[in-house]
């Protein structure tokens, strides 16, 4: 079983490392659902661990997933950075008006990637309109994984829905929202997933979400 702890600042890696975490999505702005992280941030992660798997969040801004011409420019543009800066994944989505995957926009993204991280199809997928549809097309377009909740408010209950896509997926479903110690090992095995996605973050005094080493440990000492 694997953790992926959601890193909104290089303090939260710092937890992960410490709580036992083997793979972190690294982002900014928390409360605005994350966006792009900063980039001094990913570099000096890399630099200080160089066996964490640091997944880069790709998402310019808040609000819809529908993106014009010129924002995806600049997703392509901080792709290719994440990249250079040692990123050993990519995390990216984009819709339709309509919501479904926007196919043109992947394509261009999937590509740019080109094979040389792994790629995960975030939470947009919890807002597609048809969720056995967009599985198929995101498996199609080479992702490795999908971050959901099951298109519910939480992972915990969007437990039927996680296990129907794990039956049919040929990549890997990444169960996320509202995960932690008391339900983790519960959603994995009503899902038949076998990562799980957390924050596992306090809210300090000065309103930022900051991970928390023993939460961590105590869902990877649940899971196990």
């Amino acid at each position: 079983m694997i953790l992926e702890v959601c890193c909104g600042n290089l303090e939260s890696v710092h937890e992960a490392v410490k709580g036992g975490a083997p793979r972190v999505e690294l982002c900014s702005r928390l409360e605005l659902d994350g966006l792009t992280p900063l980039w001094e941030e990913l570099r000096e992660a890399r630099a200080l661990y160089p066996a964490l798997k640091i997944h880069a969040l790709i998402r310019p801004r808040e609000g819809d997933f529908c993106y014009c011409p010129e924002e995806v420019a600049q997703m392509e543009a901080d792709i290719e950075t994440a990249l250079q800066l040692g990123a050993d994944g990519i995390v990216i989505g984009a819709l339709t008006e309509k919501g479904d995957v926007d196919v043109d926009v992947m394509q261009e993204l999937v590509s740019l990637v080109g094979g040389r991280a792994s790629l995960t199809f975030h939470r947009a997928f919890d807002v597609c309109r048809w969720p056995f549809e967009a599985l198929e097309v995101i498996q199609k377009l080479g992702f490795h994984r999908i971050l959901t909740s099951g298109q519910a408010p939480s992972a915990q209950e969007g437990t039927d829905l996680l296990r129907e896509l794990q039956r049919r997926a040929h990549l890997t479903i990444l169960p996320g929202g509202g995960v932690n110690a008391s339900n983790a090992r519960r959603i994995l095995e009503l899902s038949g997933c076998r990562e799980l996605h957390a924050s596992a973050s306090t809210l300090r005094p000065d309103g930022r979400k900051v991970s928390d080493a023993k939460k961590i440990a105590a869902i990877l000492a649940a899971i196990q």
